[in-house]
């Protein structure tokens, strides 16, 4: 399966799967299951399915920056 290439923010589609989130954030695939996992990361459950929400994905990484930069 082709991985796909993300320039910008709006090149994200509204709602993502797990393989985007990795290709979005170059982690492997392995890697953005163990984050889908993890808690109070964004991710909606539809059945078996696993979404991500663009704007709270945006979100959940500016909080991980917000925390790295406090003493």
């Amino acid at each position: 399966m082709k991985r796909a290439v993300y320039k910008c923010y709006d090149d994200l589609p509204m709602m993502l799967s797990v393989p985007e989130v990795a290709s979005a954030l170059g982690i492997s695939r392995a890697g953005a299951y163990d984050l889908v996992r993890s808690d109070g990361f964004p991710v909606i459950r539809i059945g078996k399915r696993v979404v991500i929400p663009k704007e709270n994905l945006v979100e959940w990484i500016k909080k991980q920056v917000s925390k790295k930069e406090q003493p």
